[in-house]
């Protein structure tokens, strides 16, 4: 029978929250042990933010190389409007390779210097306290803690269609596995226009692929605003993707070796997608609470398998909390990376219980990284309206062609939306689907978090001809 080994605290998955908990309760004297069945990092350095920006910059500058013309700048040989140019796909992902292997070392050798003791395998609850934990080799461990952190994450959800099994995995791809390929798909097609999908799908363009895109809702990217959606409908399109609104894909059949057709029923009726190399599913993603074994621990999950937790990311068990993903949306690496914040004071605190800082309330950002980026703080105009019905709301919508910057970097797709408290200028939301739409939004969260009415930054003094320059005018056109 194999013996227990006592810990003060046990991490279940070494995600980027997971991961700094370890160690600061390793500094702190804690005997700590983090368990990993796959790669440490989680999977923002090696499956999601990592690897996928990293490939996303190769299409970037696949997509200048062919706009060259537009600047002057051709290649020897060719004078046409567009410049042609050759994928290494190879390279592509060894480049990606190399830049998640260098974040995934530096992640173990922090965890080493730590102290934090790492254990592979796959971990099951016993009981409220208790492990098991399956080794490669076949054997196992029990842990025992005193207090258990679930940092286990969510996957790609599996692929579910009429006649799938007839199609060869090397063709059925997920979010991660699309990374892989070592050749540029001739046509593929993605279903799901959320983040995942509408990442992808450009990037595979840029690179040569003809895409096509089935989106079951009305619109891309469904919790933005419509005006939001549209524009960047229009900049795919535009880049030659193929999209269906309003559609699903409702079987698939092979018609030859290599090739196979996709049977999408519309609004207008059923159509063929033929021609299909590849084929990636990128519609959700689900909890790994299943493989956890909760219900011997007494945790209480929701319907979708994620963790029930407080604002102080308590779960149903006194003695386990739950970070990040597995707990349910909003699911992104830098929500993960404040779970941990909160909960590092809960934990090491000798203040009275729930009095230190939680997850209520706080501001969410995040990007989407197509280009040009779409980036998000705070509340969207719908949700404004609903959480605040008597309040007086404003809106402001600007081109990004208005702005000085983006004309003269030739790069003046997309808009900016802001919503206000009209009585007292507090910034509610800000959207921007724009050329480095990241570092803009991120100075609005900055006045957002500083509670700065926003003619404060209507008179502020921008260094010309930055993009931040355009939060000079954006409150102009408040209505």
């Amino acid at each position: 029978m194999a013996t227990t080994t006592h810990y003060d605290a046990i991490i279940i998955g070494s995600g980027q929250g997971g991961t700094p908990l370890a160690k600061a309760l390793a500094g702190a004297n804690k005997k700590t042990v983090l368990i990993e069945k796959e790669h440490i990092g989680g999977c923002c350095i090696n499956e999601g933010c990592t690897p996928t920006k990293t490939m996303i910059a190769s299409g970037r500058v696949a997509h200048m190389i062919r706009r060259g013309p537009d600047y002057g700048i051709h290649v020897p040989g060719q004078i046409g409007p567009t410049n042609e140019f050759t994928v290494c796909m190879d390279k592509v992902r060894q480049r990606k390779r190399d830049i998640v292997s260098s974040f995934r070392s530096g992640g173990e050798k922090g965890l080493e210097a730590a102290g934090v003791e790492v254990v592979r395998g796959e971990a099951r609850f016993n009981d409220a306290n208790t492990l098991k934990v399956l080794l490669p080799d076949g054997s196992h461990r029990l842990l025992r803690g005193e207090k258990i952190v679930v940092n286990a994450g969510c996957r790609p959800a599996p692929p579910r269609l009429d006649g799938l099994e007839r199609i060869g995995k090397d063709r059925v791809l997920d979010s991660t596995s699309i990374q892989e390929l070592g050749e540029v798909p001739d046509h593929l097609v993605v279903i799901g226009g959320g983040y995942v999908g509408v990442e992808f799908g450009q990037l595979f363009a840029r690179l040569g692929s003809k895409v096509t895109i089935i989106q079951r809702g009305a619109q891309l990217l469904p919790r933005e605003d419509k005006e939001v959606a549209a524009e960047l409908l229009d900049i795919l399109r535009d880049e030659c993707l193929t999209i269906y609104l309003e559609a699903r894909a409702t079987s698939i059949t092979p018609s030859s070796a290599e090739t196979f057709n996709i049977s999408v029923a519309t609004q207008s009726g059923n159509e063929i997608v033929t021609n299909v190399t590849h084929f990636l599913f990128a519609a959700g993603r689900i909890p790994n609470t299943d493989h956890l074994n909760t219900d011997a621990a007494g945790i209480e999950v929701d319907v979708k398998g994620y963790i029930k937790c407080n604002e102080f990311l308590e779960t149903s068990v006194p003695s386990i909390y739950a970070l990040g993903d597995i707990k349910g949306p909003p699911a992104f690496t830098h929500i993960s990376y404040d779970d941990f914040r909160v909960l590092k004071v809960s934990l090491f605190s000798d203040s009275p219980a729930h009095s230190g800082p939680s997850v209520k309330d706080r501001l969410v950002p995040y990007v989407v990284y197509t280009d040009p980026q779409l980036a998000h703080v705070g509340l969207h105009e719908r949700e404004a309206r609903e959480q605040y019905p008597q309040m007086k709301i404003r809106t402001a919508i600007m081109p990004m062609s208005y702005v000085a910057r983006a004309l003269e970097t030739d790069e003046p797709r997309g808009m900016m939306k802001a919503v206000v408290n009209a009585d007292d200028g507090q910034i509610l939301g800000f959207t921007c689907l724009g050329t480095e739409g990241g570092e803009l939004m991120s100075i609005v969260e900055v006045a957002m978090i500083a509670k700065l009415p926003y003619w404060q930054l209507q008179d502020a003094v921008f260094a010309h001809p930055a993009f931040a320059e355009s939060l000079n005018n954006l409150w102009g056109l408040l209505k």
